[in-house]
């Protein structure tokens, strides 16, 4: 699939959108939740002007899959945007999804420039054009995770492991102070927990324990976890707040339909679940017998690894967002389902 054939196929018709002209703008378009809901709002009758790296919508076969039947109008390199911005199209909103998402990326100036620079070039261009805008934070913000999961807590008081978890904060200060004072009609961004499932094999050593988990067992037949290195904890019980793309994607697209009050929101399930529950899930998807082996958490990471995550989400569900999210198990197998069926015929 190429980005000229995506860009020849035209998304259904029938909405309000589309009758007026207008475009959403995607960013991250060829990555895991943005290609999702770009395919989501186009099926749905939007038109979609979708935005990452060119050569990602060719070499990335489970975002062809995930296109496929429902390409977006246009695509755009992530640094035509601005260009294109600036020729005061009719555009309907800014969902802005891309980003170095690299937790291990250590280059302040290259992270300020592509996560937090470029975003409030962006919020500042939906302001300009009259557009809402809605933007990916993350739960790196919360860093160490003790001074809680909540999103109420003002981001200045946290405090970020790594300098990709910084950008995102830094972000959600200027949008909360400085960008508050000229802000789009309507916005609001969202911090992602641990999202897993089908589409995120490109992102390799950053894609989901579940996709590892996967990919170990085809490859090894067991499953590796790290060993707990805190007292108190037994081997496996460290928990995350593991969430669905489905349910990402249907959060988003609710938020885009139905608005939110301006704000920043969690997005999890708001239940923690042990890395041996994830363990169990995935051999249950695959009919195979458990066979887990612990191994020691590399020293270099132990300072800043988290034994537990959980999405405080008060806030959104008192707004109409977040009623019910996937059970861990269930979308374990739904996953296993799509992913095997790409897995086993190319050998990934």
């Amino acid at each position: 699939m190429t980005p000229e054939k995506i860009a020849t196929v035209p998304g259904a018709a029938g909405s309000p959108a589309n009758a007026a002209g207008d475009s959403v703008v995607v960013t991250g378009a060829a990555g895991f939740i943005g290609a999702r809901l770009a395919a989501r709002l186009t099926a749905e009758g939007e038109k979609v002007v979708a935005v990452d790296e060119r050569a990602y919508f060719e070499n990335r076969p489970e975002i062809a899959a995930i296109y496929r039947g429902a390409a977006p109008d246009i695509i755009l390199a992530t640094n035509e945007l601005p260009d294109w911005l600036d020729d005061s199209p009719r555009v309907s909103g800014i969902i802005h999804l891309g980003a170095c998402t690299d937790t291990t990326e250590y280059d302040e100036g290259l992270l300020k420039r592509m996560n937090t620079d470029y975003s409030r070039r962006l919020w500042e261009a939906a302001a300009g054009l009259g557009a809402p805008f809605l933007f990916a934070s993350s739960a790196a913000v919360y860093g160490d995770g003790s001074k809680g999961y909540d999103d109420r807590t003002p981001p200045e008081a946290l405090t970020a492991l790594n300098p990709y978890g910084e950008s995102k904060r830094l972000f959600d200060i200027w949008a909360l102070n400085e960008g508050s004072k000229t802000p789009p009609p309507a916005w609001a961004g969202f911090r992602f927990f641990n999202v897993y499932g089908f589409g995120e094999a490109h992102k390799k050593k950053m894609s989901s324990v579940l996709y590892q988990a996967f990919v170990q067992i085809l490859e090894q037949g067991e499953v590796r976890l790290f060993r707990s290195h805190k007292e108190g904890i037994a081997d496996g019980h460290q928990r995350r707040d593991f969430i669905h793309v489905e349910d990402v994607v249907d959060t988003l697209a609710l938020a885009w339909r139905a608005g939110l009050p301006d704000g920043i929101y969690n997005l999890g399930t708001g239940r923690a679940r042990t890395f041996l529950d994830l363990a169990n899930a995935v051999f249950a998807a695959m009919d195979w017998e458990p066979r887990i082996k612990f191994i020691d958490t590399p020293p270099q990471i132990r300072p800043r690894y988290q034994y537990f995550t959980e999405a405080k989400m008060d806030k959104l569900t008192e707004n109409g967002g977040g009623a019910s999210f996937t059970p861990l198990e269930e979308g374990a197998e739904r996953y296993w389902k799509r992913l095997k069926k790409v897995m086993l015929t190319q050998g990934a």
